[in-house]
């Protein structure tokens, strides 16, 4: 749906009046397009203590092509980038600020203690304004569950506060992640990294990603323009909205999708697989024979190397006034449905080893909603599974992740009454709803042979929404 307040914000005279009005003024977020570079711009590189991935992100830049500067208080960075090749000068001499740039990008692993916090500070002090429009913030630490003192958990974990506050501070379209990297995960980092710095996360901010030894066996794609070629994918719900999406930035990517949704969906889906040249299949995945019906159809080609679970319905009534069968059926079909066809394509192998489950969960699973009691249920529900499948698929080389998406443009977001649907659009940090490929590349970074390392996170895709943790 269009978003008529965001046109006008953004317009000669809307531009003007908004600002005198001092109401929100959401700018135009930049998204991928094919072919595009991962990062359109200067990254300026800060560091607290000892950093530990210097070279690693040496090595990435180098591999993105993308242009480096040093902040004066990390001077060993020139010695990193030069050592990987990479060409690099320094930002900020002599207490002067440096050029605009499109990301900062601060190597946080260092920090053993909270008196040495004042490196973030003198970073961040001196670059916010200097970050582009539509800019990208990566501060990379250590994981606060796996530190060897409570001092360096305590400012491991600090960095959580900040990275938020950033989301909220820096405006005009920028976003701002942390990321935990195990020890032993640094080769992983390279799929995280092309995500986070690029267009493609454009509706996502404030997040907390972990990054893990692989599951696996981890494979860098040969061209990653095309990350999923020789893919076999199944995208449930895919007759429509972020469905749709999803299937078609996993086409993009070179994959073969299978299109699944109900029978009485067959037009759209035929209409989408015609669209991306993949494959229709109307199936009731509710039903009690569907997992088997799965297992055969996957068996059939060779055996399906990702499973989007994106397919779920809503039946909203507070719960005083809810039909048990209403309740019955989000759980059945949000919940429950994906319990049963991941443990029967996992358990007879037609989910290949080295496969990824993505499962789609919600805003509501996380913050809850009124009149939501069922659908939060289901989505808090696809949380759990996710969280604790990921240790048991991992033995058989599988990763589980899953997207919380907050408010996108979809037909079923465009039924919603206008005062809810607007509070729902401004109320978060890019004062905007997202679209449903931002839902997409997120499940698409997931999806990627390179992220083997990323198992068991939930990330939400909805512009850093002021409602949930």
């Amino acid at each position: 749906m269009k978003d008529g307040y965001l046109d006008f914000a953004n317009s000669p005279m809307g531009s003007k009046l908004i600002k005198a009005l001092g109401l929100p003024t959401p700018l135009p977020l930049e998204r991928y397009k094919p072919g595009q570079a991962v990062i359109n711009g200067t990254v300026l590189v800060g560091g607290g203590g000892e950093p530990q991935l210097l070279s690693t992100l040496a090595q990435f830049f180098k591999s993105v092509s993308a242009q480096t500067l040093a902040h004066e208080r990390l001077p060993q960075w020139v010695a990193a980038a030069n050592q990987a090749g990479l060409t690099t000068g320094r930002w900020g001499l002599n207490g002067e600020k440096g050029e605009k740039v499109k990301a900062l990008v601060f190597d946080a692993t260092g920090l053993t203690d909270s008196t040495q916090s004042d490196s973030l500070y003198w970073f961040f002090h001196d670059a916010a304004r200097s970050l582009q429009n539509c800019g990208r913030v990566v501060v990379l630490g250590r994981p606060p569950e796996e530190c060897a003192s409570p001092r360096q958990a305590a400012i491991q974990r600090a960095l959580e506060g900040l990275t938020r506050s950033l989301g909220k501070e820096l405006k005009k379209g920028s976003n701002s992640q942390v990321v935990y990297v195990s020890q032993g995960a640094e080769g992983q980092l390279e799929s995280t990294l092309r995500f986070l710095l690029s267009p493609r996360s454009a509706y996502v901010s404030g997040q907390v990603i972990r990054v893990r030894k692989p599951v696996g066996q981890s494979v860098a794609p040969a061209d990653w323009a095309q990350a999923l070629a020789g893919k076999k994918v199944l995208v449930t719900g895919a007759s429509r909205g972020i469905g749709a999406a999803i299937a078609e930035v996993m086409a993009r990517e070179g994959a073969q999708v299978i299109a699944l949704d109900v029978p009485q969906a067959q037009a759209g889906l035929d209409e989408v697989a015609k669209k991306i040249g993949g494959t229709a299949l109307a199936m009731d995945i509710g039903a009690e024979e569907a997992p088997q019906k799965l297992v055969d159809a996957a068996m059939a080609q060779g055996g399906w190397d990702v499973i989007v679970h994106n397919a779920g319905i809503t039946r909203d009534k507070t719960i005083a006034n809810m039909k048990e069968h209403l309740w019955t059926q989000v759980v059945n079909v949000n919940l429950s449905t994906q319990e049963r066809i991941n443990e029967a394509l996992v358990a007879s192998g037609a989910l290949k080893s080295g496969g990824r489950i993505v499962c789609v969960s919600s805003i509501s699973g996380i913050a809850g909603n009124m009149g939501q009691t069922n659908y939060a249920v289901s989505k808090a529900g696809v949380i759990g599974m996710v969280q604790s499948s990921a240790p048991i698929f991992a033995e058989k080389g599988i990763t589980i992740n899953a997207v919380a998406p907050g408010f996108i443009e979809t037909q079923m977001t465009a039924a919603i009454p206008f005062a809810i649907r607007e509070a729902g659009r401004r109320m978060n940090s890019m004062s905007q709803g997202g679209q449903p490929v931002d839902v997409a590349e997120a499940i698409c970074w997931f999806a990627s042979p390179a992220s083997s390392g990323i198992t068991g996170n939930v990330v939400r895709v909805c512009g850093q929404s002021l409602i949930g943790a």
